[in-house]
This record gives structure tokens, sequence and C-alpha cells, in this order.
């Protein structure tokens, strides 16, 4: 049976006292956001599926799709002092090509800005939703963005194409495409090297048409030329890079594999210390770490402004089912936000409508 909205609503305020009980501030988030910069924040998953109008003065706004992007901006806003809150209310995403999922819903969530210790605040953040849902039995998946991004920023390319792939980390086909470019696979398109060899290559192309001018499109051309003569990226990296990515198992072994990787790619050894350090807090906090799953390429296609640690909790046997929580550490975002000003930053949330559909199952 669906849950009523007075029974969501009442989940939600028993997460947010637990969340006020260790030490989070309620706080109350717009629900009309501008849409102008913060869509960029999000990604194309949710840029697509956002809700947006247009106020009188022609400026787009949009209802919130998440709390993280307006609570930032909030807690920047006043500046970036350590702190901890609580919320809970209404987000709102087109639902199109997802039959069944609502395109309203409540979600309730705890975010920790905290100049200390970030892996003893990516442990407190994890231990604190982990005790909460304990008694749904979720399956937990892990990993670390920042993984992923030292290895690409340790490749031997330009850093014109780093910059690319960094730009679609979180979008797999596209990096996926990308690297098999950059590796040599994929041959150029039909033509590209005739065109690019031209010394006047629009010399007979017709009237210009479109959005871009002649000067841009020959800068673009240009920057083809360049990569064209850019030698292909060493098999051995982009092999490391693959094997990064088929990490899946216990994240104490993980950490294993990662280090023989370092041997070759040291690029990757800060990510790998503090993967470490994660780690020790989490078992100090009583997490067993040996059977803690994680997943290398875990959060590739959830919020792009994750760029660390990120977490879900899922019903087992419910792949119909969306996470149940999720959340990560969002550092570059409080930069982007903060006007100079940035602060490291991790938080989650929580669905309050399955965990009371899955209370009821269990009962």
């Amino acid at each position: 049976m669906t849950p009523s909205r007075a029974d969501v609503r009442a989940e939600a305020a028993r997460l947010v006292a637990a969340f006020v009980r260790a030490g989070a501030e309620p706080l109350e988030a717009d629900i009309l956001l501008p849409a102008d910069v913060l869509l960029d924040l999000y990604g194309e998953d949710i840029r697509a599926r956002a809700f947006t109008t247009r106020d009188a003065d022609g400026s787009e706004r949009m209802l919130r799709p998440d709390f993280t992007v307006p609570v930032v901006q909030m807690h920047m806003a006043d500046g970036a002092a350590p702190a901890r809150y609580a919320y809970a209310g209404e987000v709102f995403r087109r639902q199109e090509a997802m039959p069944g999922r609502a395109a309203e819903y409540v979600q309730a969530g705890f975010e920790l800005f905290d100049e200390g210790d970030p892996a003893a605040a990516d442990a407190e953040v994890f231990a604190l939703f982990r005790q909460i849902l304990a008694p749904l039995e979720l399956r937990v998946a892990t990993g670390d963005i920042g993984i992923l991004a030292a290895a690409v920023r340790g490749l031997g390319a330009s850093d014109r194409r780093k910059a690319a792939l960094m730009r679609h980390i979180w979008r797999p086909r596209r990096f996926r495409r990308l690297l098999d470019r950059f590796a040599g696979a994929v041959p150029p398109p039909p033509g590209r090297a005739e065109i690019l060899a031209a010394a006047d290559p629009l010399a007979g192309a017709g009237p210009a048409i479109g959005l871009r001018s002649r000067d841009e499109v020959l800068a673009r051309l240009e920057v083809l030329r360049q990569d064209a003569e850019e030698p292909p990226l060493p098999a051995a990296q982009v092999g490391i890079l693959d094997d990064i990515l088929d990490i899946r198992g216990g994240a104490t072994g993980a950490l294993e594999r990662l280090r023989d990787f370092a041997v070759d790619l040291p690029s990757l050894d800060p990510a790998i210390d503090r993967l470490t350090a994660r780690l020790d807090a989490l078992s100090d906090r009583g997490v067993d770490i040996a059977t803690l799953e994680f997943e290398a390429s875990y959060g590739r296609t959830s919020m792009e402004y994750y760029d660390g640690f990120v977490f879900g909790f899922y019903a087992e046997g419910r792949p119909d089912l969306p996470p149940v929580a999720t959340g990560g550490r969002y550092d570059a975002l409080t930069r982007v936000l903060g006007g100079g000003r940035a602060i490291p930053a991790v938080g989650g949330v929580i669905r309050p409508g399955l965990t009371l559909a899955l209370s009821e199952v269990a009962e």
C-alpha cells in the first residue's frame, strides 16, 4: 500500500529529528530556484528532468530538483563556517522515461560542512545513515569519484584531452567513446583528415547557417587539428583505467588493487591516501570494511557535483525501486557557490516514502 502524504511527512519529521539529535540545525530551503546557474551544477540528467518556468522579467526559474545545491548556496551566502543542517520537503523531477516514478516526492537530508578531518566527516555521515536505516537491512554501495579523477589526471595526454575526459566522468558512454578515440581505437569520421588538411576548410561551403560564426567554426577545426596531431594514449595507461573501472568487491580488497595500480600510475596516490583514511574512520565507527561493497565506477550516473566519497542504500531484490538513500562529498560545489570561499562538505538524503513502504513490507 502506498503511504499517505500525512504518513510520509511524519516519517520525514522523524528522520529530521534523528539528524537534529546528531547535531544538525533544521532549515527550510526555497522551492523555486534561479535556473540559469544552478541547472549547470546538476548535470545532464537533472537538466533534462527539471520543471522550469520564467519570471515576468524573462529570468528562468525551476522547482528544486534536490536540496543539496540550494542548501550549499544558502550556507555559502552566510559564510563558510563549519555547520550541520537537517531538512525535509518535496523535490520535483520529470519522470517521462521512468513509468511509475513520482514527479514529486519527499526527501529528508543531512549536510555537514567541516574544515577539520574529511575522512572523519565522511564516516560520520555514512555511519549516521547506516544507523537510521539499519532496521530495513538494505544493501549498501560505496565508491569514490576522486579515484577515477586522479587516474585521468595522471594520463599521458594533453591538458585538453584530460579536461574533456573529466567533463564526462559522470557520463560513462561518452567517457568510453572519448577514451577509445584518444587511444586510437576508433578511426576518425570519413573526410575529416581532408578537411583538416585544407588551407581553407570552409572554401565552397556555401552561406553560413546556424548559430556559430565563421571564426568559431575555424577555432573548433583548429582544436580538432591539434587533437589529430597528438599521439594516442599509451595502451598500458588505458588498460589501468579499464582495470580501475572494473573494481568491485570488498573495500579492503579494492584498496589493495588500487595500490598495485598506483605503482604504474602514481597520480592515484593522494586519492588512495584519502580512501585509506576514510576506511580507517569507518572501521572506527564499527563498519566492517572487509565486506563493505566498493565499486570504483559507482556514482558516475548520479549528481555531477559529487567529487569524492559516494554511497547509496538499496532494497535487496527490488531493482524496480530507486535508491532509498544516497549521498557523497561535494567540495568543489562549495567553491563554485562560495564567491571565493570554500569548505569541505558531505551529506546525503533519504526518501521517507520508501522507508515507510519497506517498513510495512518487513512487518
